[in-house]
C-alpha cells in the first residue's frame, strides 16, 4: 500500500459517532442512556400490527418500487395537506428513503458540487457534516448562541457568498430545541429567493413542538420550487429502527434527489412502508397525546436537571434538553459525559461534537427525554448526587 491514508480525506476526523461511543459506555456501566435519541418503548400497537400483517401477506418482502410504495407516497402527500395545506403530487413530488439520514445524504450528493458552500445552523446533527463532506462541498456554520439559541439573521446574510449553494435548516432544532418563528422563516426565505439559493429542511421533529408552531418553509412565497423538505416516521411514531423517511419537493428536485438515492440503498423497509402509510392516517388525537406525553417528560427531566445544578434551556421542540454544566463547576462537556456514568449512572451527549467551533459547545451537554416516565424519574434521582 502507498502512504496515502485509507480513509477518504473528505471524511477525515469524522470517525465513530459519539452516539455509538456513549451507548457502548451505557451498556458497559449499566447506566441509564439519556444520550442517544431513541425511545425505550414501541409506538402504537396498531402500527406494529400493520407491519406484521404486511409481512404475512407478502407485501414489501421483495424490492418495493424505487420511489416508495404508492400507498405511503399518497399518505405523505395527504399528511402535508392535512397539517400544512400543502398540495403535493404523490407520484412526482414524494420520495421514500431509508430514514431521514439517507434523505439528507441523497440531497447533499444530488444538489452539491465540489466548492459549493452550505450554511447550516451550528450545533448541527453530525450526519450533516459527513454528507456535506462526501459531496465535496464546504460547510459554513451559523452558530446559535446561548441562552436563546436563535439565528442571527444579519450574520446569516453576511455569510452568503457567490459560492453559497444551499441553506440546510433544522426546525425543530436538534440539539437546542429551537423552533423557528414565522418571522425568522420569512426572513430566511427572503434571503433564499434574493440569492437564488436552494433550501434543505430537516423537519423530523415536526410533531414535537411545545411552544410556537411548526411551519414548513416550503409553504412561503417563492420557496416551493427551491425547497427540499425531509421528515420520517421514527421520531413521530417511535419506530426508529424501521428507517422510513421521505423527501417532499417540486418534481425537478425530487428527481434530482432520487438520482442519488437510487445508488445508496436503492430501496429499503418494504413491509414497514405499508405500516407507516397507516400510521400517517392516525387521528389527530394520537398526535396531540404524543406531544402532551413528551411535554410532561420534558418538564420532569428539566426540573430534575435544574435541581441537580445544571443551567437548563427548556426546548420549544424535539425530545432533547441542552444544559450548561458551568454552574456545577465544570467546563469540559466531553470529559463530564465520559465520567458521568461512573459518577451517577446516567449517560448524556457532549454538545461540542455538534460544532465546528468546538469551543462554542464545550460547556453544553444534551439529555434525551424520550424514555419511560419511571426511567426518567430514576435518572433524576441519580443526577441529584451531583448537587450534593
Amino acid at each position: 500500500m502507498s502512504g496515502r491514508p485509507v480513509l477518504n480525506r473528505r471524511l477525515d476526523g469524522l470517525g465513530t459517532t459519539i452516539f455509538a461511543e456513549m451507548s457502548a459506555l451505557a451498556t458497559a456501566t449499566g447506566a441509564i442512556n439519556l444520550g442517544q435519541g431513541f425511545p425505550d418503548t414501541d409506538g402504537p400497537e396498531s402500527v406494529r400490527e400493520a407491519a406484521v400483517r404486511a409481512l404475512r401477506e407478502g407485501r414489501g418482502n421483495q424490492y418495493p418500487p424505487g420511489p416508495g410504495i404508492p400507498e405511503l407516497r399518497t399518505a405523505v402527500s395527504d399528511h402535508q395537506r392535512r397539517f400544512y395545506g400543502l398540495d403535493l403530487d404523490p407520484d412526482t413530488e414524494v420520495l421514500v428513503t431509508a430514514g431521514a439520514t439517507e434523505a439528507i445524504a441523497a440531497a447533499m450528493l444530488a444538489l452539491l458540487e465540489p466548492g459549493d458552500e452550505v450554511i447550516a445552523f451550528e450545533p448541527f446533527y453530525d450526519s450533516y457534516a459527513a454528507c456535506i463532506a462526501m459531496a465535496g462541498a464546504r460547510r459554513v456554520p451559523l452558530t446559535l448562541r446561548a441562552p436563546s439559541f436563535r439565528p442571527d439573521l444579519d450574520e446569516l446574510r453576511a455569510k452568503i457568498t457567490p459560492r453559497t449553494r444551499l441553506l440546510l435548516l433544522n426546525t425543530p432544532h436538534n440539539p437546542t430545541g429551537t423552533v423557528l418563528t414565522a418571522e425568522e422563516q420569512g426572513a430566511i426565505a427572503a434571503l433564499a429567493v434574493e440569492h437564488d439559493l436552494l433550501v434543505v429542511t430537516d423537519e423530523v421533529y415536526e410533531h414535537l413542538v411545545y411552544e410556537g408552531a411548526h411551519r414548513p418553509i416550503a409553504a412561503l412565497p417563492g420557496m416551493r420550487e427551491r425547497t427540499v423538505s425531509i421528515s420520517s416516521a421514527g421520531k413521530t411514531f417511535s419506530f426508529t429502527g424501521w428507517k422510513v423517511g421521505w423527501v417532499t419537493a417540486a418534481a425537478p428536485l425530487v428527481s434530482a434527489v432520487r438520482t442519488a438515492k437510487q445508488f445508496l440503498t436503492y430501496v429499503a423497509s418494504g413491509p414497514f412502508q405499508y405500516a407507516v402509510a397507516e400510521a400517517l392516517r392516525l387521528p389527530d388525537s394520537y398526535f396531540a397525546d404524543f406531544r402532551a406525553d413528551m411535554l410532561a417528560k420534558r418538564d420532569l427531566l428539566a426540573g430534575g436537571l435544574e435541581q441537580a445544578g445544571f443551567e437548563v434551556f427548556r426546548p420549544a421542540g424535539t425530545y432533547f434538553i441542552t444544559t450548561d454544566i458551568r454552574p456545577l463547576g465544570e467546563s469540559d462537556g466531553s470529559a463530564f459525559c465520559r465520567a458521568l456514568p461512573e459518577r451517577c449512572g446516567v449517560v448524556a451527549i457532549p454538545n461540542e461534537v455538534f460544532y465546528d467551533h468546538r469551543e462554542q459547545g464545550a460547556p453544553f451537554v444534551r439529555f434525551a427525554f424520550c424514555k419511560r416516565t419511571n426511567v426518567l424519574e430514576e435518572a433524576v434521582s441519580r443526577l441529584k448526587s451531583l448537587a450534593a
